[in-house]
C-alpha cells in the first residue's frame, strides 16, 4: 500500500528554551497535535492532500498560539492584515490572498480563489470583495484580540520598530503555520497561513502568500510551506528553487531542504526552516533557528510533536 503521510509547522524560531515554561510548552505541543490529527484522518479515511493539508491550517489558525487567523499580531494601526496561500501538486493550480482582515480561516478563502476564481492571488479591498461575494462572514475584530500579541504591539508602536511575531531581544518566532501532505493516490499539497508582523506598515506581504517563495507543490518534485525572515524567502524564491534542485540537479527531498535552509537562505543573511514532502510521502522540516514548531505523521509509524532540535 502506497505511504500517506502529513507534516505541520506553527513557526520558526521558537522561545529560547530557558524562556518556556512546561505549561506553554505542553499548549503549543498540544495544539500542534490537534492539527496534526485533523489532517491525517482526511488522508487515512481517502481524502485529498489539498483537503488534509486545508483542514491542518484551520486548526492552527483556530488557535491564538500561532501568529496566522485568531493569534494573528498587530499591524502599526492596530488592525489584523493576514495572508494565506495554498497549492495543488496534482494540478498545480494555487490560490493566494495577501491583506485581508476579519476572515475567520484566511486558508479556505485562498482555496476558494483557487477553485471558484479564474485568479491565483487577490489582495486587500479586492480580495475583501470576493469574500463578500461568497458570503464569508466578517468575525468581529476582538475575535482576534489576545493579550500577548497587543502587548507586543505596545511595546513598539509609535515608533519604526517592526517585530516577527515572539520576539524577545534578538530571539525571535517567525509567526507562519503550513501543512504539507500526500494522499493515497500519491498527490500533494502545500498551505501557509500568517499573520505578518508586529507593527507591520505601508501593507507589507512576506514570502506566504507568494506562489514558489514561501509555498509551492508540484506531484513531480515537493510541497514546501517555509517560515522565517519573508523577505530573504521572496529574494530566494526559496520553495520553488527545492523542487527545481530536485528536479534539475536530481536532489533527494531531503538534501535539497536542507541546501536551501541550511546554505542559500542563510548566504542570503536570512533564518528561519522548511517543510517539505514528496510524492512517495517522505518529510523533511529542517530550520536554522533555535526551534521550529512541527509535527508529522505517516502511515508506516512516524507520529512526532517537535519544537527544539
Amino acid at each position: 500500500m502506497k505511504m500517506f503521510s502529513i507534516a505541520i509547522h506553527g513557526g520558526a524560531g521558537t522561545l529560547v528554551k530557558g524562556m518556556m515554561t512546561p505549561q506553554k510548552e505542553k499548549e503549543y505541543k498540544t495544539a500542534l497535535k490537534i492539527a496534526i490529527e485533523i489532517g491525517y484522518k482526511v488522508l487515512e479515511s481517502g481524502g485529498s492532500a489539498v483537503d488534509a493539508a486545508e483542514k491542518s491550517v484551520i486548526s492552527l489558525e483556530n488557535s491564538h498560539l500561532f501568529n496566522a487567523g485568531k493569534g494573528s499580531v498587530f499591524t502599526a494601526t492596530e488592525s489584523h492584515e493576514m495572508d494565506a496561500s495554498i497549492m495543488d501538486g496534482k494540478t498545480r493550480k494555487a490560490g493566494a490572498v495577501s491583506l485581508i482582515s476579519r476572515i475567520k480561516n484566511p486558508v479556505s478563502l485562498a482555496r476558494d480563489v483557487m477553485e471558484k476564481s479564474e485568479h491565483v492571488f487577490l489582495a486587500g479591498e479586492g480580495a475583501m470583495e470576493f469574500a463578500s461575494h461568497l458570503n464569508y462572514k466578517l468575525e468581529n475584530k476582538d475575535y482576534f484580540y489576545d493579550e500577548f500579541r497587543h502587548n507586543q504591539w505596545l511595546e513598539i508602536k509609535d515608533t519604526d520598530d517592526f517585530q516577527l511575531d515572539h520576539s524577545i531581544k534578538k530571539d525571535h518566532k517567525f509567526g507562519t503555520v503550513g501543512a504539507v501532505a500526500c494522499d493515497r493516490e500519491g498527490n500533494i499539497a502545500a498551505a501557509t497561513s500568517t499573520g505578518g508582523m508586529t507593527n507591520k506598515r505601508f501593507g507589507r506581504v512576506g514570502d506566504s502568500p507568494m506562489i514558489g517563495s514561501g509555498n509551492y507543490a508540484n506531484n513531480k518534485t515537493c510541497a514546501v510551506s517555509c517560515t522565517g525572515s519573508g523577505e530573504y524567502f521572496i529574494r530566494g524564491v526559496v520553495a520553488y528553487d527545492m523542487a527545481c534542485l530536485m528536479e534539475h540537479k536530481e536532489m533527494t527531498l531531503g538534501e535539497a531542504a536542507d541546501e536551501v535552509i541550511h546554505k542559500r537562505i542563510l548566504e542570503l543573511g536570512g533564518d528561519g526552516g522548511l517543510i517539505a514532502i514528496d510524492k512517495d510521502g517522505n518529510i523533511a522540516m529542517p530550520f536554522n533557528t533555535e526551534g521550529m514548531y512541527r509535527a508529522s505523521k505517516t502511515s508506516n509509524g512516524i507520529d512526532e510533536v517537535l519544537i527544539y532540535k
